[in-house]
């Protein structure tokens, strides 16, 4: 979670850095970089310092932002998953011969959360055509496998064990875990992927921190992709009220005693004031787009694109709906 002066919850490295000062003894590293309308950025957290300050742990995290990731452009969607696929190849260093295991985290039942298990059902899974590999894909795809362990609440067993069982029977070199995320502005809601090679603690985004899946605890290195689908109601309140008290000052006389206590609102105390306030009635509400439904399954064929071109050396988005279907 962020930590800045108060903690509004996000998994997102790049929004836990913009409230930093980034200097280069500050341990951590930012670089952007457009490709049209779709921006890139890498955050680095480079030593405990900037794990501190960052509250996120030592290693790499990749941003792709993009609006039409919410919308029907199946052009700029293939940009995106070609430009995840570039980034996600980066992080893992993958060997010709290495084998993966793709984990789809959430509830397939929750549409805010079924990211993952939707992202597992378009993944090209090749391990079990092992020594009776097709003609057409022989040399041109690793051995992939792919799993959705459901949540505690659907299985009553941690997530955690699930993987570290299948990962200590399958035996990959590399996990790559698909998840929903929160973020902290409403305006990356659907319209962001995060990769990181840090691990991830399912359902931490919202509250609910189970068994951390990182290369410690799992024994191979384990990528991240996770796209925030939800903000807390707290959150959503706080900027909205940063948006009414921003155009107060602007109205309110200068050196009024109006003006003056407008300008003296933390966002400390503002943003623990509405949590007090929305807490009987809202509890630990998370709100999601109504559209979601729609989003959700665009932004699974998205990530499952990227993971599979970035996986099986020669395939491209072209070749994805035939070979699916061998």
């Amino acid at each position: 979670m962020e930590q800045t002066a108060f903690s509004v919850r996000t998994d997102l490295a790049l929004e836990s850095v913009e409230n930093q000062e980034v200097t280069d003894d500050s341990g951590v590293g930012v670089e952007e970089e457009e490709y049209g309308d779709i921006k890139v950025t890498w955050v680095q957290v480079r030593d405990k310092r900037g794990a501190q300050s960052m509250g996120k742990p030592v290693g790499s995290y990749i941003t792709i932002e993009s609006e039409a990731m919410k919308e029907h452009d199946v052009e700029t969607h293939e940009k995106i998953a070609d430009i995840l696929s570039k980034q996600l190849e980066k992080l893992a260093k993958l060997k010709p011969d290495a084998a993966v295991l793709v984990v789809g985290l959430g509830n397939w039942n929750v549409t805010p959360d079924a990211l993952g298990p939707k992202v597992v059902s378009k993944i090209l899974v090749t391990r079990h055509l092992s020594g009776e590999m097709p003609t057409e894909l022989m040399g041109r795809v690793r051995s992939v496998s792919a799993i959705s362990p459901g949540v505690m609440g659907l299985t009553g067993i941690e997530t955690g064990e699930i993987i570290k069982g299948v990962v200590e029977r399958v035996k990959p070199d590399l996990v790559i875990a698909i998840d929903a995320l929160a973020a902290r502005r409403t305006k990356r809601i659907n319209a962001t992927v995060q990769l990181s090679d840090t691990g991830i603690n399912p359902g931490a985004g919202v509250g609910n921190n189970r068994m951390k899946l990182n290369a410690q605890s799992l024994g191979v290195p384990t990528v991240v992709v996770g796209i925030p689908t939800v903000v807390d109601a707290a959150t959503l309140v706080n900027d909205t009220m940063d948006s009414m008290l921003n155009a107060m000052v602007e109205q309110a006389p200068r050196g009024t005693e109006f003006f003056s206590m407008l300008k003296s609102l933390a966002g400390e105390e503002k943003y623990h004031l509405i949590s007090e306030i929305l807490n009987p009635y809202t509890g630990n509400m998370f709100v999601t787009p109504k559209e979601v439904d729609a989003v959700i399954e665009r932004l699974s064929g998205i990530i499952a694109n990227g993971i599979n071109i970035a996986l099986h050396p020669g395939v491209t988005s072209d070749d994805m709906n035939r070979f699916m279907a061998i």
